[in-house]
């Protein structure tokens, strides 16, 4: 675990899963103690303690995409966390965590399926945690439904994989395609502000700044 934001009105953890070490993120409104459990992989056992030591209340799990190494741990938090809790995805990925070889476990072992999606969004959704909004862009490219979440009054994006610190997605993948991938960042992220945080599915934070300047795969 790993505390990567704080403000009076928004709280970030980040934790490190799975051999992939798939980043896994809370998102914690402050006042009310309620929070969103973004991408939870492989192994979530640290992230559940976390919630549970904290007095974190979850309202919904949220993933970025479907791809295995950011679901595989939906079961084990919903078992432990709350067999209600929500379960967020974007429409082009419906049918995704049920399905292994649209969420490529079956292209790289036997195969796994995650529980169905209870909840769709699509591009402009906004999810309200507590008051603290998130919006909802579409960024496909990586995978056809993946999403950034976008908190502008504390300036910070969860990237999903899109976008990494010197970077981007792979787009290799028979649901890839790399130059939606290349729009979707010039248009969904770089459209943001130099100074918002961007918290990606693997790796260390960046700035948008950072990557306009330096990012050799997309320049702004």
């Amino acid at each position: 675990m790993s505390a990567v934001f704080q403000s009076d009105s928004l709280s970030v953890e980040r934790f490190a899963l799975g051999p992939l070490e798939t980043n896994a993120y809370l998102l914690v409104n402050p006042s009310t103690q309620g929070c969103f459990i973004v991408d939870p992989g492989d192994g979530p056992a640290k992230l559940i303690a976390r919630v549970r030591v904290a007095g974190h209340l979850p309202r919904a799990i949220v993933l970025t995409h479907a791809h295995y190494d950011h679901i595989a741990g939906v079961a084990q938090v919903r078992r432990e966390l709350g067999k209600d809790l929500p379960i967020w995805i974007h429409e082009a990925e419906q049918t995704y965590p049920t399905d292994p070889m649209q969420n490529l476990s079956g292209r790289f072992g036997p195969g796994f399926m995650a529980p169905e999606p209870t909840d769709l969004f699509a591009h402009g959704h906004i999810l309200d945690l507590d008051g603290l909004k998130f919006e909802v862009r579409h960024s496909p490219g990586h995978s056809p439904g993946g999403v950034a979440l976008v908190q502008h009054d504390n300036h910070v994006v969860i990237a999903g994989d899109s976008l990494f610190a010197g970077s981007v997605g792979r787009h290799d993948f028979p649901h890839s395609d790399g130059q939606a991938l290349f729009k979707s960042i010039r248009t969904q992220f770089y459209t943001l502000a130099d100074d918002f945080l961007v918290l990606p599915g693997h790796g260390p934070e960046t700035t948008i700044g950072e990557e306009k300047q330096f990012n050799g795969f997309v320049r702004g």
